[in-house]
């Protein structure tokens, strides 16, 4: 009997994730992250949506596009557990994953067509641009949220002992591009707070200085004990000395 199964996405993602480095590990942890889902023909149309904007909430189902495949792995080594101790894949939400097959539920700001194409508008995202989405089902309160659920290793959302400040040149250079990116000083706040770091690196304070991408933006920050300094934001490109931690497959983002 064959097995094999395939999907055609019905939409992409456009997001202000443009690399792993910096994506909140989970939903809502970030709610100033937006992003865009464009519904590709032949699913857009209105009628399919009818309904839709009663709902707070959605469910996307998504595709790991950012993994190579055939990189899954039984084990892997959540953050929450401090990137040490393994764990099977299937208790965790890691994305090296047999299916690279993930799942957000996210705050639906606004539905809208805009130059014939049909479009969601998202908040609290933790999804790379250019991800694909194969479905999309209302978040229903009664049934998704469980009040007496058993959370395993991580029962509450992960508490941070971050403090961010802007130099100088970074709060003038926000202020400047808060008119082309709505919400920039808030994003960026709520990021690194949320200290994108490996856990294998904060224990070990092996480095201070990192790099990340938002948008098109170039953000350089740096750490001293709790406190995150964002030192530049500029808008070129990334050079090849980027600072970003290598990705290590068996320490899931």
């Amino acid at each position: 009997m064959d097995l094999t199964v395939t999907f055609t996405p019905i939409g992409i993602i456009h997001s202000c994730f443009k690399e792993k480095f910096g994506i909140p590990r989970q939903p809502g942890l970030v709610p100033a992250a937006q992003a865009i889902l464009e519904i590709l023909p032949p699913f857009d149309q209105d009628e399919a949506f009818t309904g839709l904007d009663a709902f707070s909430h959605v469910w996307l189902i998504f595709v790991f596009h950012g993994i190579a495949k055939g990189k899954w792995q039984p084990t892997v080594r959540p953050p929450r557990l401090g990137g040490n101790r393994r764990i099977g894949v299937f208790a965790t939400r890691s994305g090296f994953r047999p299916n690279s097959i993930g799942m957000s539920a996210v705050r639906l700001e606004n539905i809208c067509r805009q130059d014939g194409r049909l479009s969601l508008q998202l908040t609290g995202i933790d999804l790379l641009d250019q991800t694909p989405v194969l479905d999309i089902k209302p978040y229903l309160p009664y049934a998704d949220s469980i009040s007496q659920a058993s959370g395993g290793f991580a029962s509450s959302a992960p508490q941070s002992a971050l403090t961010v400040e802007f130099s100088d040149p970074s709060r003038q250079a926000c202020d400047r591009l808060e008119n082309n990116y709505p919400g920039l000083g808030a994003l960026i706040v709520q990021v690194l707070q949320a200290d994108p770091r490996p856990a294998y690196m904060v224990e070990g304070a092996q480095r201070t200085e990192f790099g990340m991408r938002l948008y098109d933006l170039n953000i350089r920050w740096s750490v001293c004990r709790n406190t995150i300094v964002v030192q530049k934001i500029e808008t070129d490109r990334m050079d090849s000395n980027s600072t970003h931690p290598q990705q290590d497959p068996s320490r899931p983002q």
